[in-house]
């Protein structure tokens, strides 16, 4: 969970637990935190209940006629609700001492014991109250199948909540909740005969150790680790939790031992649920009870250059709401906000909503994502894969193995959610699984979990993804960007198009310090990028992954923009053009539209726009097809509105090859057009 658990229960629960909640946070473990005193509150409210809905009608007529039982009852009634539990047990204990049929003193001491998890007293004492009258209070059958669910006694859970769904009481949250239950408890039993593949394989002791550590977020290409784990803080009494980072050579080097990342991240203010954009250029984590906050918790953004950390900039009073805003996830995209909520409008505790960004740096109003994904529960931890239609997340109310359990939902082609599925058993057990982070080709999963043969606590774990909960796999280009004359790194500019929908899918950016940068790449499409910093010729590249043979390769490139000077000059890799012929494909627009806005803001400068062949035919005919080809671009840009005074054209046949013409990949590269940068016309 993480550093903004508790400021989730004060949004919601302000009277009750200020001042016993107040410390408690740090990243992926809110979830954790929360849980923990959600079950606090859930036991005051037991107590509530107990005094209210059921017991109204316990005080009007009791089962006992005994003066001294009926006494007894009251004031062990009057100690539950002061939460004096031990005084609470004796009274009833000697109630029923006196009266062995005073059915409402087993029904309350039974709560008594439910309230402080004495489950099997608990269980007991119930089906003590079942035997003497089951038809008094069934409702009693309500909370021992909840408490056989707990104490993983399925089909006794599933015999207990069918009882009491046969009365028909009409309590719509009672029944709720017993549909739950029910649908748990048979999918616990399912799954315990037919668990999952799962052999987690610990991190080792670089990144795990006697303490709990819990995963925030790996890198694309998975040669960095956030966690969250305890260090002894000077001037606070025992350890905090802190925001670390581990770095590895390759994929088959051991990690190294963690370290603090900088600040201003782990200052003193409450922070948690980090999270990395999948390019690596952005942390995102919840910022609670900030002096610019307008929630309990708000969604900042800090940018990564190098190894060091920006300021924190809050996304915005439109994303964010006087409510708990937490657990954000971004899209490969890098224009989607998945996140955790409390605002009104949801259908739960807490909901995942999304938010877009918008041309003009703001994000839109928030939009939940749907009775299909949330429920009146709690779902929390949102991972959107790095092929932008995998979710994986966390509830405690879908069906499941109890407490909150890890799902997956996939977007259909229309954009809607699938229905989520059950990552299954063991990987969900009876306790709590918060989150969960997939690597980019689909077959690697990161978790917390707290096994036998961990180092003490939470330990992160990895392990194989099985094929039914895989996404679709996704590679990556991965690279570094300088000035062709200095080799100095360039901070430039991304634009990744799906050049069949002729759409931007990504935009991105280098690091300014390091020039480096990283792209995901979903399979099965065919991809235009264009790279481009002001000053410089743009640089464009074509990714084919629609032969895709589901081996992971990512793509590495090393990128050199040349400046604007006469001279230059910038290969054009997305433009196509029908086979033998110069008609330009539909699939050109996107990569000409690029060279229409690069002529548009640098006026001053004309070009040449070249044709080049493969030597399939005579030179001839691939001189005259090269300089059409030429002119059909020229054509299209003064159709725009450039200035043809700014343009000229040739065709060069196969006289200027970039490589041999021997082989089917060297006759691809052959087949260009280039844009040379001359002296603009007197």
């Amino acid at each position: 969970m993480d550093n903004t658990t508790i400021s989730f229960l004060n949004s919601g629960k302000k009277t009750i637990a200020s001042s016993a909640l107040v410390v408690l946070i740090n990243s992926k473990r809110m979830a954790f935190l929360y849980l923990k005193v959600a079950s606090i509150i859930r036991s005051l409210l037991v107590v509530i209940f107990l005094v209210s809905s059921i017991y109204v009608s316990l005080a009007q007529t009791l089962t006992s006629t005994s003066k001294k039982a009926i006494r007894l009852y009251h004031e062990g009634r009057n100690n539950f609700a002061l939460l004096e539990y031990e005084q609470a047990e004796l009274k009833l204990k000697k109630a029923i001492g006196t009266d062995k049929n005073f059915l409402e003193a087993y029904m309350l001491l039974g709560d008594i014991y439910r309230t402080q998890n004495k489950n099997m007293y608990a269980v007991e004492t119930y089906k003590t109250a079942i035997e003497i009258n089951p038809d008094k209070y069934p409702e009693v059958f309500y909370f021992y199948g909840i408490l056989c669910f707990e104490m993983q006694q399925y089909q006794l859970c599933i015999e207990q909540l069918e009882q009491f769904k046969n009365y028909n009481i009409i309590n719509e949250a009672r029944q709720r909740e017993a549909d739950y239950y029910l649908a748990s408890a048979r999918f616990a039993q399912r799954s315990l005969k037919n668990p999952v593949p799962f052999q987690p394989i610990n991190l080792g002791t670089n990144i795990n150790s006697a303490n709990d550590e819990f995963i925030n977020a790996v890198s694309t290409d998975e040669l960095k680790i956030y966690i969250t784990a305890k260090e002894a803080v000077q001037g606070l009494v025992g350890v905090s939790d802190r925001f670390f980072i581990s770095y590895r050579d390759d994929l088959n080097s051991a990690w190294q031992p963690i370290a603090l990342l900088p600040p201003p991240l782990n200052s003193e203010d409450t922070q948690g649920a980090l999270s990395l954009t999948h390019d690596g250029r952005y942390l995102l984590f919840a910022g609670c009870q900030w002096p610019d906050g307008y929630g309990s918790c708000d969604i900042y953004a800090v940018k990564t250059v190098g190894k060091n950390i920006g300021k924190p900039q809050n996304l915005g009073h439109t994303l964010n709401s006087t409510a708990w805003d937490s657990q954000p996830c971004l899209a490969p995209d890098g224009r989607t906000l998945y996140f955790s909520s409390t605002r009104k409008g949801g259908y739960g505790k807490s909901d995942i909503w999304r938010s877009y960004l918008q041309d003009n740096g703001e994000w839109s109003t928030p939009e939940n994502l749907g009775e299909t994904i949330n429920t009146y529960g709690s779902e929390m931890s949102p991972y959107i894969h790095a092929d932008g239609k995998t979710l994986y997340f966390s509830s405690d109310r879908h069906p499941g193995m109890g407490g909150m359990d890890l799902f997956v939902a996939k977007m259909d082609s229309a954009g809607n959610w699938e229905k989520p599925v059950n990552l299954g058993y063991p990987i969900n057990t009876s306790g709590d699984e918060i989150n969960i982070i997939v690597n980019a080709r689909g077959d690697k999963a990161y978790i917390s979990a707290r096994l036998p043969e961990g180092n003490g606590g939470f330990d992160i774990y990895e392990f194989e993804v099985y094929p039914e909960i895989r996404p679709k796999p996704s590679t990556y280009v991965k690279g570094i960007v300088v000035d062709a004359k200095t080799n100095n790194p360039l901070l430039s500019y991304f634009t990744l198009t799906e050049i069949n929908a002729g759409k931007d899918i990504i935009t991105s950016f280098s690091d300014e310090k390091t020039g480096e940068f990283l792209l995901c790449l979903p399979i099965n499409r065919d991809y235009a990028l264009n790279v481009s910093r002001e000053g410089y010729l743009f640089f464009s590249e074509h990714f084919s992954l629609t032969d895709y043979k589901g081996v992971f390769e990512p793509y590495l490139l090393s990128i050199a923009l040349n400046p604007i000077i006469p001279g230059e000059v910038t290969i054009m890799r997305n433009i196509f053009f029908d086979s033998g012929k110069a008609n330009l494909k539909d699939e050109s627009l996107a990569e000409l539209n690029k060279l229409y806005e690069f002529l548009i803001q640098n006026p001053s400068i004309a070009v040449e726009i070249s044709g080049h062949t493969d030597d399939v035919g005579s030179e001839d005919y691939n001189m005259t097809l090269s300089d059409q080809r030429a002119q059909a671009v020229t054509d299209f840009l003064v159709a725009k509105g450039i200035d043809s005074n700014r343009l000229q054209h040739k065709g060069y046949g196969f006289t200027k090859p970039l490589t041999t013409n021997q082989t089917q990949e060297g006759r691809a590269k052959n087949r260009r057009t280039e844009i040379k940068v001359i002296e603009m016309p007197k």
